[in-house]
């Protein structure tokens, strides 16, 4: 099942938390999936955290690191938790949430499914279960508002033997962040020692609206040199990108060696580093 970004609100009181899911987001589900998310919907309380019996820990998004997006292709993420319940565990569902209050459509800015059931194993442990979901994550259709770059939260439900439902809309978080791009250009070259050398460069990073790549305006972005036969860099300012996303800087040349942009990146956008322009100083 798949909830796509831009349509990821949810219908009534009960929510993420209940698993209902409104007209326009079931048009895109999982054949079958909206059976199984009814027996959370009947649910009238409202999502204080966790409800039920099954309790999940455990839980690790994307082996414990970011979640990066591009503009293309299809980002596989595997998140995995275990499921505990003495009454066993039928079926559980996952997904990927973000906003403020999951028991209201305004405190939802967006949400992710999977395109199957996780998969749970029980261990020698009676009511013990190791789970897995996977989240095929498609930025051009599923990531369409720049908004929805930053936190997100694991919602999961369960179903124990006897059909009793189970929540937690709060298990973990993660950051689902724009990849970003940096490059670095030393001219002239070769230089004579101690002669000027300007370090041109750009910063950019996926905007999912357009499906492109856009200058990364206004950021700090660290230029570091390294010796010839040095493993080492050394940062020897930092500039800010103009309205563009472009970098531009001057430095005196001393010696052979590499030089390169680092930005640090941001709550919503990846790290990225300029591969090394090496500069002949003669």
């Amino acid at each position: 099942m798949r909830i796509r970004v831009a349509v990821a609100v949810v219908s009534g009181a009960v929510v993420l938390s209940a698993l209902a899911l409104p007209v326009a987001a079931q048009a895109s589900e999982r054949a079958g999936a909206s059976a199984k998310l009814s027996s959370f919907t009947s649910k009238t309380v409202h999502p204080n955290d966790s409800l039920g019996n099954t309790k999940f820990t455990h839980a690790v998004i994307n082996g414990g690191k970011d979640i990066v997006l591009g503009t293309t292709g299809t980002k596989s993420v595997t998140v995995t938790y275990t499921a505990t319940d003495q009454n066993g565990v039928a079926l559980t569902e996952a997904f990927l949430w973000q906003g403020t209050d999951s028991s209201t459509t305004a405190g939802i800015t967006g949400g992710l499914g999977t395109d199957a059931d996780p998969s749970c194993t029980e261990t020698a442990t009676q009511g013990v279960y190791n789970c897995k979901a996977v989240f095929n994550i498609h930025p051009a259709t599923d990531m369409k508002d720049n908004g929805v770059a930053g936190t997100w939260k694991l919602f999961l439900g369960a179903w124990d033997l006897y059909a009793n439902a189970s929540y937690n809309d709060d298990v973990a978080t993660a950051a689902i962040k724009k990849s970003s791009t940096l490059t670095a250009d030393a001219t002239p070259e070769p230089v004579k020692k101690g002669k000027t050398i300007t370090v041109t460069g750009k910063l950019a990073r996926a905007n999912w609206s357009t499906g492109k790549f856009a200058g990364y305006v206004s950021q700090p972005v660290k230029l570091q040199f390294r010796k010839k036969g040095s493993s080492t860099y050394t940062t020897l300012k930092t500039v800010k990108t103009n309205s563009t996303g472009v970098l531009k800087t001057t430095t005196k040349a001393t010696v052979d060696g590499y030089y390169r942009y680092v930005f640090a990146g941001t709550a919503t956008t990846a790290a990225s580093t300029a591969p090394g322009d090496f500069v002949d100083v003669r």
